[in-house]
């Protein structure tokens, strides 16, 4: 049986801490080698999911202008957001995505079963919950890399399908932004900036 060591452990932990939602103005245009693209993806793949279903798809959109005319969903989109929140001016500052600026872009999918699952039969999302650990498992291995990831989530999920050309037998998750940056904020920006607060463990454990 494999064992870790403390320092494996405070090295995960530092992955983990420094992990960071990356946005277009902190990405640079730096290549990613397919090799290491296919170890994030690999890592992705490593996810536990329920019954063992691995129902994850990951569609790699290069296109610039497929990427252009997500970019223009997402404006439209953005605009009816900041009617929303009340601190109109400061949600108008933030950078909130990295669509045109990031070396890639990946369209997570959850890919609809055609039999029953294995402990899927009550709670019927777990298979798209089993895809959302793929997604932390991709994005703990890109920091490793040193290579940001911003999960870009103001937008239609049937729309973005239509420019890409998924059919039904998907469900749109996540779309992301992949790319090396010029760095990686030591916190959170919406923390930084007080957008919100960070949660302490007595904030979070109920006994």
């Amino acid at each position: 049986m494999k064992e870790f060591t403390k320092e494996d452990i405070e090295t995960l932990k530092q992955i983990m801490l420094l992990r960071r939602d990356v946005r277009g103005n902190r990405f640079n245009n730096k290549k990613i080698d397919d090799e290491i693209l296919d170890e994030i993806l690999n890592a992705a793949n490593m996810a536990p999911s329920v019954g063992f279903s691995q129902p994850w798809k990951f569609l790699l959109v290069k296109s610039k202008s497929k990427r252009e005319e997500i970019y223009e969903e997402f404006i439209k989109e953005n605009e009816k957001a900041k009617k929303i929140f009340k601190d109109k001016e400061l949600y108008a500052s933030l950078k909130l995505e990295g669509i045109k600026e990031s070396y890639i872009n990946i369209a997570v999918l959850y890919e609809k079963p055609k039999k029953s699952i294995l402990g899927q039969t009550t709670q019927k999302k777990m298979g798209e919950y089993s895809v959302v650990c793929a997604i932390e498992n991709l994005w703990l291995m890109a920091r490793a890399f040193n290579i940001g990831v911003g999960w870009i989530s103001i937008l239609k999920p049937k729309n973005v399908k239509k420019i890409l050309g998924i059919g039904s037998e998907h469900k749109l998750i996540a779309y992301l932004a992949l790319g090396y940056v010029d760095e990686f904020l030591e916190e959170p920006e919406l923390l930084k900036i007080k957008w919100e607060d960070k949660k302490s463990l007595k904030d979070i454990k109920i006994i």
